[in-house]
């Protein structure tokens, strides 16, 4: 097969994503804020998903400055009709769905041996069920469209055990691990690629009581070599690969965000 030879324009063009929608769960979230902004400055008209409209309308305005159109949807992760009903209306109001990234969840922490099994299931299904269900029904339009970019959001605890009271988050996490490489090995066949970015411990509200707890602090950047916490803007980068044609030939994989935590 003779090989194509890229010009410099193709070549510099090859993280635009003018004229591609995506749709961000967890959109209010610090990671997920980010990653819609990332993508809406190289071109993306972005919808932000989150169950409190007040909060996603703020999200909204910041990104908005982008230049793109975003459009806040209100919608219960892990509720089947409510995520199809978010799809659905993205399809009804912007045409298409190019890009998915899941980045709604939560994260309760307790000793293995006196986690609350309702606290373990919640987590459970916000982080795996969740992610399932958005990728389903993306992944559908996805389909009958010819192609498309999902980005899970896994972590480093999903490779890796830690003592501060991950049972629930890390074996969540891994089941996104193995989710997004079964799909990518399912939707080939259709031109998805399913990818997932895994960060080490970031700054946001919810990690706030972690990082600031001495004792805690200093485990977590014992097993950091770059010697900090992530910022969600660390993010921004890798989603923007991801749901770029720079990674048309990248799918299955695990794209540690982590500052070297799974080095060694």
């Amino acid at each position: 097969m003779e090989r194509e030879v890229w010009t410099v324009e193709k070549m510099r063009g090859l993280f635009d994503l003018s004229g591609k929608v995506a749709i961000v769960t967890g959109g209010s979230g610090a990671l997920g804020h980010d990653a819609a902004k990332g993508m809406a400055a190289f071109g993306a008209d972005v919808v932000i998903t989150g169950r409190r409209l007040e909060n996603l309308k703020v999200a909204a305005a910041d990104i908005a400055a982008t230049g793109a159109k975003v459009l806040p949807i209100v919608c219960d992760a892990i509720d089947a009709e409510s995520v199809e009903a978010m799809v659905q209306k993205t399809v009804d109001e912007l045409g298409r769905v190019d890009i998915l990234v899941t980045a709604s969840g939560q994260a309760n922490r307790f000793a293995a041996e006196e986690f609350p099994l309702d606290e373990w299931q919640k987590v459970m299904d916000s982080l795996v069920k969740g992610t399932f269900i958005a990728c389903q029904a993306a992944g559908k339009r996805m389909i009958a469209q010819g192609g498309g970019k999902i980005i899970t959001v896994g972590s480093v605890r999903g490779e890796l055990g830690h003592p501060g009271g991950y049972s629930a988050y890390g074996t969540a996490k891994g089941a996104v691990h193995l989710l997004t490489r079964q799909l990518s090995a399912e939707w080939a066949k259709y031109r998805i690629n399913v990818n997932a970015i895994a960060p080490c411990i970031f700054w946001t509200p919810l990690t706030q009581q972690v990082l600031d707890d001495p004792e805690l602090y200093k485990i977590f950047m014992q097993r950091i070599p770059w010697g900090r916490a992530a910022d969600p803007q660390d993010f921004i980068g890798a989603t923007v690969y991801l749901a770029s044609a720079a990674s048309d030939f990248v799918t299955g994989n695990i794209l540690m965000v982590d500052g070297g935590s799974t080095a060694g």
